[in-house]
């Protein structure tokens, strides 16, 4: 439950290709903290005591829409090889279920309440530990290769990574992206579909981060080990993709979204109210199958990227020598109860379940990991992988035993519970991000009726799925049985025991993980560098006291 760092002079780094690299100015403030403790590293059971890192993270993946992990439909061949040469994670589950909430909770360890990091635009600051800033303290290489944002505020990237942003620079504003209909309440707008693009016209986002990933394994740092960070933009919204992937899909055999009528008990109210604000009913089957094709085309497309990546990492020598890991922040509701792209509160298994795979450098191969794991876990694995000490409070357990347990054939237990959180106080309603369209109705709804997305926290185990509102009532699922989680228990009288054994698990984990005390101390009295109260009286008047 931690991580390290080591006070140091930082370099302000260029942020993206061709910009000189700048001392940092003396009126800035030095945000380097010297830790009087740091725990010692743990043996990584590797060959290499400190391996290389490559971290794939597509955004707003859904758990179901990767081959491997129990879908016949989608074509990701690489992604399903790649799975097989490491340990695939089948329980493993998000903190939080939108973007930049769920990167500062995935990359610090810590949960989104414990910092506050619970909107879109509350992200880490220069002074907060973070995975890749103890990576950076302790002598990594940290390359992020894209100009994305979403979980470092301003002066903390610098901190934390070496290099930042495109090794080329070779894209156009729109990425090749055709533009929304007119009419701004057309119901294509409104399920964030834009269907065929022109791949001709530029190339997009992920390609240029991807082609400058092949070009950066040609040429890695070879004084020191290294993380290649690379975040991608597929499949998140809108929905759009270039052939051959665009047609890849036959309509006709995409399965039909989770109807509403589905479900039964108590359900949130952002269900019906997003449904209704959009329009959403007016989506047919037909459109509903549309978005899916395309949506699995996005997939295969960032499937095919990350086939070259690994094929680069194996033909440069590296595979042997690198950790390779494949997970995303959130999932995507994708037309299941008539909703598109996801919600602060939304806690469902859509949204949460990770696709979660570690493989290379040794690392066992061909194992499934079916315990309960959390995406805070990755930090402690990372940094157990690394040999690098811990040296701040976060609440991830760090998978690598499990791991090689796995791959002797033995199941070691790692975490009983996994848990989701997200939303609002009412007070905070002034501090929610005002959204731009297609996202302006959602903005609105969180504004105008901020109990809509109250504060909310998912428990979950191998068998039951507790979820706690604030504002509204409960609900309980028996997960086992009910993998989408449509049928709520809560308020049938036999399943009241697990309710309330559910609910004190809930509370005990609030208070476990309420704050931290960090890991360095403050001098009770320390130097204050201020004229003293004799010498300011001394200087507002004649005489002396």
């Amino acid at each position: 439950m931690r991580t390290p760092l080591k006070g140091q002079a930082i370099l302000l780094s260029a942020l993206l290709v061709g910009s000189a690299t700048a001392q940092v100015p003396n009126n800035e403030p030095d945000y380097s903290i010297d830790h009087p403790y740091t725990e010692p590293a743990k043996p990584n059971g590797l060959a290499i005591e400190k391996p290389n890192f490559i971290l794939f993270m597509p955004d707003q993946l859904r758990y179901d829409s990767v081959g491997i992990f129990g879908n016949d439909l989608v074509n990701t061949p690489n992604i399903d090889a790649f799975a097989r040469e490491g340990t695939r994670f089948t329980n493993t589950y998000t903190q939080a279920s939108v973007c930049s909430q769920s990167r500062c909770s995935i990359f610090t360890g810590q949960y989104p309440h414990v910092s506050g990091h619970r909107t879109l635009e509350n992200l880490l600051k220069p002074w907060e530990p973070n995975l890749f800033k103890s990576l950076k303290e302790s002598g990594y290489h940290v390359a992020y290769l894209s100009p994305r944002g979403d979980f470092y505020a301003a002066n903390a990237t610098e901190l934390s990574v070496n290099e930042y942003g495109f090794l080329t620079s070779q894209t156009l504003p729109e990425f090749s992206s055709p533009p929304y209909q007119s009419d701004k309440d057309d119901i294509l707008n409104r399920v964030f579909y834009k269907g065929e693009r022109n791949a001709t016209q530029a190339l997009d986002y992920d390609e240029v981060m991807v082609r400058g990933a092949l070009q950066w394994l040609e040429r890695p740092p070879q004084d020191k080990p290294w993380v290649l960070f690379l975040p991608l933009l597929f499949p998140h919204c809108p929905f759009t993709v270039e052939e051959p992937y665009f047609s890849m899909y036959d309509r006709s055999e995409m399965p039909l979204p989770i109807e509403r009528d589905e479900m039964s008990g108590y359900q949130p109210r952002f269900i019906d109210t997003i449904n209704k604000a959009y329009g959403l009913d007016r989506a047919t089957p037909e459109l509903w199958r549309e978005v899916k094709a395309t949506y699995y085309g996005m997939i295969s497309r960032l499937d095919e990227q990350f086939g070259r990546v690994v094929n680069a990492t194996k033909q440069h020598g590296l595979w042997n020598s690198t950790v390779t890991m494949f997970f995303t922040d959130h999932g995507e509701f994708l037309g299941d109860y008539g909703l598109i792209e996801k919600w602060p509160s939304g806690l469902n298994e859509q949204l949460t379940h990770e696709p979660l795979v570690i493989g290379g450098a040794g690392l066992p191969q061909g194992s499934v990991y079916e315990e309960m794991a959390e995406m805070v876990d990755l930090v402690p694995t990372m940094l157990q992988l690394a040999s690098v000490g811990e040296s701040y409070m976060h609440f991830g357990k760090s998978l690598v035993d499990a791991i090689h347990a796995a791959g002797r054939g033995e199941v070691l237990p790692h975490k009983e519970h996994a848990y989701t959180e997200g939303g609002f106080l009412l007070n905070e309603e002034p501090l929610l991000e005002q959204g731009p369209f297609p996202y302006d109705i959602k903005s609105a709804l969180q504004h105008n009726d901020t109990a809509l997305v109250g504060k909310s926290v998912a428990i979950r185990d191998k068998e039951w799925t507790y979820v706690y509102r604030l504002y509204e009532a409960d609900e309980l699922y028996f997960r086992r049985n009910d993998t989408y989680e449509l049928n709520n228990l809560a308020a049938e009288p036999e399943y009241q025991h697990i309710r309330a054994k559910m609910r004190e698990t809930v509370l005990k984990w609030m208070m476990e993980t309420s704050d931290v005390i960090p890991w360095y101390k403050d001098q009770r009295a320390p130097d204050v560098d201020l004229p003293s109260p004799y010498e300011q009286y001394l200087g507002r008047g004649e005489g002396e006291l």
